[in-house]
């Protein structure tokens, strides 16, 4: 079993896009005239828990919902507390006020701004206060006309957003293991933060996708960065490649001098955003777009190699 993650260092670079190609690529029974030999079962992932959207396009029926705690929150006894003020003293975080009359002079918590570190805990003399897990998201399991899909939302304002991630990515690992699944096809978050790097860690390939824009070359630099940093092989695909010609000679420059694999280059294509308005794969719609990412899917099963 192979894992791979799909990254970029920005948002909005068509990384679900290819994903969800890739997912109906896959299953060659969705495509005309494909080969049974490149029929491919796989495990899909979304670990964008902060704004999940491959579930728009993939059309999931939900098996399992799981609630996600993580952290804690400190909670205060209003029939204890004495309003001495010691507890809005020691938090760092500015999370603990004690309101002025009018009205019962007890501590209030911030449940946004409480970091969970316990400080208060310890510090009052009442032991008005104890510390209580929260609950911060969900996480799913799903199928899909295309194969198992994991994903999950975690909750406005929550964080354990690389928790979480690693949370998905190891159920569908359990998965693919337990039913001899070959690969597991991961849509990582947007950026280079916890999210992203629980996203690669133990991958077998990160698939950068990126675009001529103005930061696009910065942004692919940084994802690059993240993956060479921890050792993980990379590949890149320029996605929009024609709406600036020298961005796209600049990235084309730097996959040379880094020696990363380029596996394929992906027009603008409006049947894109038809596509996905209307909850489908791109290459269940047709287009340039669409035949770009079939040659793409070809160059990314011979870079991964066997997957038996």
């Amino acid at each position: 079993m192979k894992q791979v993650v799909v990254l970029s260092g920005k948002g909005g670079t068509g990384k679900t896009s290819l994903v969800a190609a890739f997912a109906h690529l896959a299953a060659a029974n969705h495509v005309p005239d494909a080969p049974s030999a490149s029929q491919i079962r796989l495990v899909l992932v979304d670990a964008d828990v902060d704004a999940s959207n491959l579930e728009l396009v993939l059309q999931p029926r939900q098996l399992e919902a799981h609630d996600f705690v993580a952290g804690e929150l400190a909670v205060v006894d209003p029939e204890l507390c004495s309003g001495c003020g010691v507890c809005e003293t020691v938090c760092r975080f500015d999370a603990i006020s004690i309101p002025s009359a009018p009205g019962p002079a007890y501590a209030r918590v911030d449940e946004f701004a409480c970091e969970g570190c316990a400080a208060c805990l310890y510090a009052c003399p009442q032991q008005a206060i104890h510390m209580q897990p929260q609950l911060v998201g969900q996480w799913f399991r799903s199928v899909t006309p295309y194969g198992p899909l994991f994903h999950a939302a975690l909750r406005p304002g929550a964080e354990n957003s690389g928790k979480l991630v690693t949370l998905v990515k190891q159920m569908a690992r359990f998965l693919a293991l337990d039913n001899s699944y070959p690969l597991v096809l991961v849509d990582g978050p947007p950026g280079i933060g916890c999210p992203a790097i629980s996203a690669a860690a133990g991958a077998d390939m990160v698939l950068i996708v990126t675009e001529p824009s103005v930061a696009g070359l910065h942004d692919f630099e940084r994802a690059w960065g993240v993956a060479h940093h921890f050792g993980i092989p990379v590949a890149a695909v320029i996605n929009k490649a024609d709406i600036c010609p020298q961005g796209t000679q600049q990235i084309e420059r730097f996959c040379h001098e880094k020696k990363i694999p380029l596996l394929g280059i992906i027009p603008f294509d409006v049947a894109v955003t038809h596509a996905m308005s209307s909850g489908r794969p791109v290459t269940a719609v047709g287009g340039p777009a669409a035949r770009a990412m079939c040659t793409v899917w070809d160059a990314f099963l011979q870079r991964l190699g066997n997957l038996e």
